[in-house]
């Protein structure tokens, strides 16, 4: 008789669940606070003084502690992202109450500087099982992502030279 060994290589969506952040609100919210402040940081190389920066960031931490309560509290699934994004639309539209003065405190916030600690530890974040992942894919994967990095990038060259 087989025994089912847990590894890296396996696939458990059961576990995966545990670990989405609309299931894990007060670990997620601790990290999210420390991101924003990373990036509230990271917004003064923008020159922009650390003051005028604080209200839009909290803005910004509210809209996505509310997208991961929809996300938890809601009876069907949808993603984080989408609930983050449904959420901050509704916020920015000019029908909402005070989209007015969110925009005007968003404003504040450099979105280049704010994303760029995000993207770092993106890079960063590698699990063991995502290498497994990439190894279990082999070299075409490779071949592949280069074609499409590239792809993208000249693509993207091309719009912006005809565009601009």
């Amino acid at each position: 008789m087989k025994t089912h060994e847990t590894s890296v290589d396996s696939f458990d969506a059961e576990a995966l669940k545990e670990l989405r952040p609309e299931n894990q609100l007060g670990k997620t919210a601790l990290v999210l606070a420390a991101v924003c402040v990373a990036a509230w940081f990271s917004n003064v190389v923008n020159g922009a003084p650390l003051l005028d920066a604080l209200p839009g960031m909290l803005i910004l931490y509210v809209m996505v502690i509310i997208g991961l309560v929809m996300g938890r509290l809601c009876p069907f699934y949808l993603p984080s992202v989408a609930w983050v994004s449904l959420i901050s639309i509704i916020a920015t539209l000019p029908v909402f109450p005070v989209s007015e003065w969110i925009i005007a405190q968003l404003a504040a916030v450099n979105f280049l500087a704010v994303v760029t600690p995000v993207l770092a530890y993106a890079g960063l974040a590698l699990t063991g099982r995502e290498f497994a992942m990439f190894k279990q894919a082999g070299w075409k994967l490779v071949i592949v992502s280069l074609l499409v990095f590239t792809g993208t990038f000249i693509g993207s060259a091309v719009v912006a030279h005809i565009m601009l």
